[in-house]
């Protein structure tokens, strides 16, 4: 099993010609995508690279980094992916953590990275591959590259954690996952089809975007569409009037800017036939708003770097505002207690989810394996609960969720309370230590300027909607609430600044 073959190369037989991959700067075939990635795989290989040695993508969103992700798995090494933006500190974290053998990199961030980049070619690492400096060497280099002899459960992508506590670490999948659950989720729940085209919001490095705009639509020979800029509102309008996109791929935050920015109301959304949610909670009040502007079904999900990609989530003309929805098909699910046992049905638990795409361990830490990783099942950290109807409720990270006055308070069903005041923009609830007691703190964006009476205003909003003890202990306003690199709320950062 190799991942060029199950993705790419297949496509060969009938749409060799059909463009699979657009940007702003040109389009490309499956034929030339081909091609590019057996350049890569071959210069991988001049420089040494055998099966299993780790390949550190350091790369915006473009052909280049299609090219080489697919040039990678190709001759059987293994993909490490990183934000290419961050600071030299990162970059000497990733080269260190992976003892990536090549880095692809473009010029601007080698520049901006000699020094880490230098010292790290002393050790493990024996080459560099700079895209915009390197490319007579790349079409110099054969179009046609053999494949790595690899199999169903050897090693072939290394998917970070978010590193919310911690630094990010290697979730280490085998080919079979993607496979998995590209046939379960892309083709058995979205019923991603040829025709469609996708553009997304995450960018490649992350697991989310490399499934839905680069795994999945080649899966089916589907087009992709990319593009290197930072994701804002005014890119992501901007390029559906252009691309024309049927999958959008997006995130909560996103979505809340996108009905914001003034071109929402005129631009043309109606080639949109799905929008995918993830990576955080999507509150019900976004959803409606949502569409009311579009008539498109939003549908939110779960997924981790643990387990690839989308395990829960609500289904093609089967969503209800609120909800995950249901186990994509080929999953299972236990909502468990502290003791270890099942809790009753309804009652609050850690999700702990079994499907043919978990990771096999995080790399290099096996007291954090042997706590997720437990047998078939992953124990996720995620707080759900199942309503009557079968559908699953998210209520916040196991370390988010509150016991105030000893009642667990969901921080998640607060933010939804408060995002339907007219005068939040942004939310997050997170808990803190005040005189030995746990109390609530919202850290709230608003529209317009935060006078002092508003604090009392929203602590009665959520009085008057939620049982007492819910409300907010503290309201606390900022300009904007602090963010990984992967779009997600940085709860820690906010505990650090409210004890």
């Amino acid at each position: 099993m190799n991942l060029a073959a199950a993705f790419l190369d297949h496509n060969l037989t009938a749409r060799a010609e059909k463009v699979a991959l657009r940007t702003e700067s040109g389009s490309w075939t499956f034929r030339e995508m081909y091609e590019a990635s057996c350049r890569y795989g071959n210069v991988y290989r001049a420089a040494g690279v055998r099966e299993e040695d780790r390949i550190l993508l350091a790369l915006n969103d473009g052909q280049p980094f299609a090219a080489a992700w697919f040039g990678i798995v190709r001759i059987g090494a293994v993909v490490t992916m990183m934000n290419p933006g961050v600071p030299p500190e990162d970059y000497a974290y990733y080269l260190r953590y992976t003892r990536a053998r090549v880095l692809v990199t473009e010029q601007k961030f080698y520049d901006a990275n000699r020094e880490v980049i230098a010292a790290a070619l002393g050790s493990s690492l024996t080459r560099v591959v700079v895209v915009d400096r390197d490319e007579a060497e790349l079409a110099a280099a054969s179009p046609i590259c053999a494949y790595g002899d690899v199999g169903p459960d050897d090693p072939s992508v290394w998917l970070f954690s978010s590193g919310s506590t911690g630094k990010p670490k290697g979730c280490v999948h085998v080919n079979r996952d993607f496979v998995f659950n590209t046939e379960a989720y892309a083709k058995g729940v979205l019923g991603i089809r040829e025709d469609d085209v996708t553009l997304g919001v995450p960018k490649l490095f992350f697991g989310y975007a490399t499934g839905t705009n680069l795994m999945f639509p080649w899966a089916v020979g589907a087009t992709t569409c990319l593009f290197p800029e930072r994701s804002t509102p005014e890119a992501m309008l901007k390029h559906i009037a252009n691309f024309r996109p049927s999958i959008v791929t997006n995130v909560p935050t996103m979505i809340h800017k996108m009905l914001e920015h003034p071109d929402c109301a005129t631009t043309d959304l109606s080639s949109v036939r799905l929008v995918l949610s993830a990576g955080e909670a999507l509150p019900g009040e976004l959803y409606k708003r949502w569409i009311e502007r579009t008539g498109v079904e939003i549908l939110d999900g779960i997924g981790s770097a643990e387990m690839f990609h989308i395990y829960i989530t609500n289904f093609p003309g089967d969503v209800k505002v609120g909800t995950l929805g249901r186990l994509v098909p080929g999953y299972e699910a236990r909502i468990v207690g502290e003791d270890g046992l099942d809790v009753a049905h309804g009652d609050i638990g850690t999700l702990w989810i079994k499907g043919p795409s978990n990771a096999i361990w995080y790399h290099g830490d096996r007291e954090k394996s042997r706590q997720t990783f437990r047998g078939p099942w992953t124990v996720t950290g995620d707080q759900f609960c199942i309503d009557d109807e079968g559908r699953f409720r998210y209520c916040g990270r196991a370390d988010d969720l509150l016991k105030v006055g000893g009642v667990y308070v969901s921080p998640v069903e607060v933010e939804n309370c408060l995002l339907a005041h007219p005068r939040v923009h942004e939310v997050a609830v997170v808990g803190a230590e005040v005189g030995g007691l746990t109390t609530t703190v919202a850290w709230v964006v608003a529209h317009g300027e935060a006078e002092s009476e508003l604090a009392g205003e929203l602590q009665a909003w959520v009085k008057a909607q939620l049982a007492p003890h819910k409300y907010p202990r503290q309201v606390r306003f900022l300009d904007t609430l602090p963010r990984t690199d992967r779009g997600k709320v940085a709860r820690a950062d906010l505990k650090r600044r409210t004890a």
